[in-house]
């Protein structure tokens, strides 16, 4: 499954898939893995120059408990561990289902987040499923941190609103007047070191009727044309700030997602898309050359 050594040119092939949830893309891996290797295989392979580039590396490993399909661990690109990512997890769904030969069905994944039911549907094109997953209740996050201070970031950046979120990972939520005016990559990266495990960070406005403009800053990857688990947290603290109703359409960069709220649940819905089966071995395993699908 993964390479046995790093530097003896004896090396054991690893397939994988790529997947992109909305822009949001990821290598999933099915089979077992020694989580010890994980950060450095992440690095490796998510490395957009010398890799095969991704932000993030999902491995769908066997059942650990009865009645789940796979169980999901997760990697950033820089390395980190991720506790939970609703595109990740529609894209691990797809992968599992792609493997069984089918282009629909249930997946039962277990995360570091709890256990998550994902029903997936075929899409508009052969390479594209519908997923739709209750990522669960949402949580009050730790606090706002990092707006406040000598350099006044909250009163320039113009926030009307800011929260915090928790969906088995943690979520900064700013309401601002324009998304996409804002210098992300500064102040995403400002926020994200104000806490001490680090923070994904949510810039959003209301656009129309229950519907929300979102740009975000993901710990361990930056940037990113869109994040599952942040549009949910987005929708849950607009929805508690008066700015949209129940169910709500998230526009990202990278397109929109559904999230319907419930008793203080959130239902994420949107797509996957399978991008290329790839068989990796040789020195990309170690990060000391670019790969070759």
């Amino acid at each position: 499954m993964v390479a046995r050594s790093v530097r003896g040119g004896d090396w054991t092939p690893m397939r994988c898939s790529k997947h992109h949830g909305l822009g949001n893309d990821f290598l999933v891996v099915l089979g077992p893995l020694d989580p010890s290797s994980g950060p450095t295989l992440a690095r490796a392979l998510c490395d957009r120059r010398r890799g095969l580039g991704a932000d993030g590396l999902v491995v769908g490993a066997p059942p650990a408990a009865a009645g789940a399909d796979v169980t999901m661990h997760l990697w950033n690109a820089d390395g980190s561990r991720a506790e939970t990512s609703g595109n990740g997890m529609r894209c691990l769904a797809q992968g599992v289902l792609r493997g069984r030969g089918h282009a629909g069905g249930t997946v039962v994944a277990d995360t570091d987040a709890g256990r998550r039911v994902l029903v997936v549907t075929p899409g508009p094109d052969p390479a594209t499923v519908e997923v739709r997953v209750d990522m669960g209740p949402v949580g009050d996050g730790p606090g706002v941190r990092g707006l406040d201070g000598p350099a006044g970031l909250g009163d320039r950046l113009g926030v009307r609103q800011a929260g915090t979120a928790d969906l088995g990972n943690p979520h900064l939520v700013l309401v601002v007047d324009d998304p996409a005016g804002v210098d992300l990559a500064d102040v995403g990266s400002r926020l994200e070191t104000a806490y001490p495990g680090g923070m994904n960070v949510e810039v959003i406005a209301p656009v129309g009727d229950d519907v929300l403009a979102l740009r975000v800053w993901e710990r361990g990857a930056g940037i990113t044309e869109a994040c599952g688990t942040g549009a949910c947290a987005a929708a849950h603290l607009a929805h508690r700030w008066g700015l949209v109703g129940d169910h709500v359409r998230v526009d990202m960069p990278g397109g929109s997602a559904r999230v319907d709220l419930t008793d203080g649940r959130a239902v994420l819905s949107g797509p996957a898309t399978h991008v290329a089966d790839l068989d990796v071995s040789g020195p990309v395993l170690a990060g000391e050359v670019p790969a070759r699908a």
